[in-house]
């Protein structure tokens, strides 16, 4: 096989500062998927991104970085852009960044078919809504006159991932391209992946944090760690036998279901929150009525932990913004403390009053931080206005928080765009839990995080929820995760809720086919699926 993508002795940085990567060397051939993998922050994005010439301003470098021959650390504009359209894509971990707002997806898809390919733009619909079909969304065509805020994260993960197989890449550059999925369309988009390398030769480059989905897709990894690479081999071999402790950390902190010994306390009492007959319809443009949630309703206890799953697009996150009167409902009654949620959208005096109950952390943080604010003032600010502390005082309780969620003192005056998008959920997350609140609402909030990472904030969150009584309802596709934190889980499908019930029973005998499907997608070893070769 021909190399198709080379990196050799790469080594990024700016003047007068530690390498951002030093000396790192791999390569990908003609139709291999090779994963990088390693904790938020060690350089898997900036060394994917150099593939692309995609390097930060004001920033030195050193080595070689080739695609099919070409240098992209001295290659011209018009070499890159080349390169970009025809020969290598890439899927950027948060897809809001690369959708302009206040386009159409149909638009956003068929711009390059158009204008470079020469189609028609009925022919580009065709071949668009084609594509979004086979990474598995559903009303593909209704879909192509919706703009980006209208579909859920997941969805909009999938519209980039068929974005970026439109032009059929030699090279497919992947930056945690199924951090926002559920396991079933993750498991789905593993296999479209896996059969589109195959079938046109493709190369990949897979950068994730999940060790189990690298394990699932990929011959080859290496281990990145603080910009270099501590290990690399067969993938087989690094994760059954790792021989650096940082591997062997990673492996060990990879979460797994179990159902014999969950750590979340079932919790019996009157309910914090209580929901009874709870729907959510949208109209499109053209008039037409889709039900994003239907007759949803369950009770929570003050101080227990409610685990929801589903599939993208399920009614996850429309449930979780009506909790926090992000959204209003169509009809049905929610109860907070005993309290009816006004059928309308909140005051800003009765938001504020909310904000001290509940609090939400968002599967992508780019919504809850100021661009422009430090983040360690965003956190101090919510000290502050929550706990009428005092500057200095507030300034002290934030860098404690961020420090209890993995984001060191050198970090405090950065802003959002400084940080990697790992970096970015554990400020999101401190943000929220500086309010103190009765309920936390997390929206795939640990989703974005590497393994190691993830283990020190379900610790920190378990903490709080048994020092404080937090009742946690929390939203996310990753049942090993739920297996852990929460006593109760619901099962979303389509809308609707189709099995709720204690988190072990439900893992250890599933009574619904959806559920049992859920269960079966989780990712598997190739080693476990196919023989193994010499």
């Amino acid at each position: 096989m021909s190399q198709l993508l080379q990196i050799e002795n790469f080594t990024l940085g700016f003047p007068g500062r530690p390498p951002l990567l030093d000396s790192v060397s791999l390569h990908v051939n003609d139709g291999e998927a090779v994963a990088l993998v390693g904790e938020s922050g060690s350089g898997k994005s900036l060394t994917t991104r150099a593939a692309l010439g995609l390097l930060p301003d004001g920033s030195q470098s050193s080595g070689r970085v080739s695609v099919r021959g070409l240098d992209t650390l001295t290659a011209t504009g018009k070499q890159l852009m080349e390169l970009r359209r025809r020969h290598a894509s890439m899927i950027f971990q948060d897809p809001r960044a690369g959708i302009n707002p206040v386009r159409t997806v149909g638009d956003f898809l068929t711009e390059t078919l158009v204008r470079l390919d020469g189609l028609s733009r009925a022919e580009a619909t065709e071949r668009a809504v084609t594509q979004l079909e086979q990474v598995g969304l559903r009303r593909a065509k209704e879909l192509m006159e919706q703009h980006p805020h209208q579909l859920s994260g997941g969805m909009l993960q999938r519209v980039m991932i068929a974005a970026a197989l439109l032009n059929s890449p030699d090279l497919l550059l992947c930056d945690e391209p199924t951090t926002a999925l559920d396991v079933t369309t993750q498991a789905g988009i593993v296999r479209l992946l896996r059969d589109e390398q195959q079938s046109r030769g493709m190369g990949m480059l897979f950068i994730t944090h999940d060790l189990n989905l690298a394990a699932s897709l990929c011959e080859r990894v290496y281990v990145l760690r603080r910009g270099e690479v501590v290990e690399h081999g067969k993938t087989q071999t690094v994760f059954l036998t790792p021989e650096q402790d940082y591997t062997r950390q990673l492996v060990e902190a990879t979460p797994a279901i179990e159902v014999g010994g969950l750590a979340a306390p079932v919790v019996a009492g009157p309910p914090l929150l209580k929901i009874s007959g709870l729907s959510k319809t949208y109209q499109l443009p053209r008039g037409e009525i889709i039900t994003a949630l239907d007759d949803a309703g369950f009770s929570l206890p003050e101080g227990g932990s409610l685990g929801i799953v589903g599939e993208s697009g399920s009614g996850k996150s429309t449930l979780a913004r009506l909790v926090v009167a992000l959204e209003t409902a169509t009809s049905g009654e929610l109860l907070l403390r005993n309290l009816p949620r006004p059928n309308r959208a909140l005051k800003a005096s009765e938001r504020k009053v909310l904000a001290k109950d509940v609090q939400i952390v968002f599967q992508d943080p780019y919504l809850s931080l100021d661009p422009r604010i430090p983040v360690g003032n965003a956190v101090a600010d919510v000290f502050r206005l929550h706990q009428k502390q005092g500057r200095k005082e507030a300034k002290d309780s934030a860098r404690a928080l961020l420090g209890r969620v993995g984001i060191g003192q050198e970090r405090f005056d950065a802003r959002p765009r400084a940080l990697s998008g790992g970096q970015r959920q554990r400020v999101a997350l401190a943000k929220a839990l500086a309010a103190r609140p009765r309920l936390l609402v997390l929206d795939e909030a640990t989703s974005a995080l590497d393994v190691s990472v993830q283990a020190q904030v379900l610790e920190l969150v378990e903490e709080l929820r048994d020092q404080l009584g937090l009742t946690i309802l929390f939203v996310t596709h990753d049942l090993a995760v739920v297996s852990r934190l929460c006593s109760e889980l619901l099962v979303m499908h389509q809308g609707r809720i189709v099995e709720q019930g204690p988190t072990a029973r439900i893992l250890e005998d599933p009574g619904d086919d959806y559920t049992r499907n859920l269960i079966a997608s989780r990712p598997r070893p190739l080693w476990d699926a196919e023989p193994v070769t010499a």
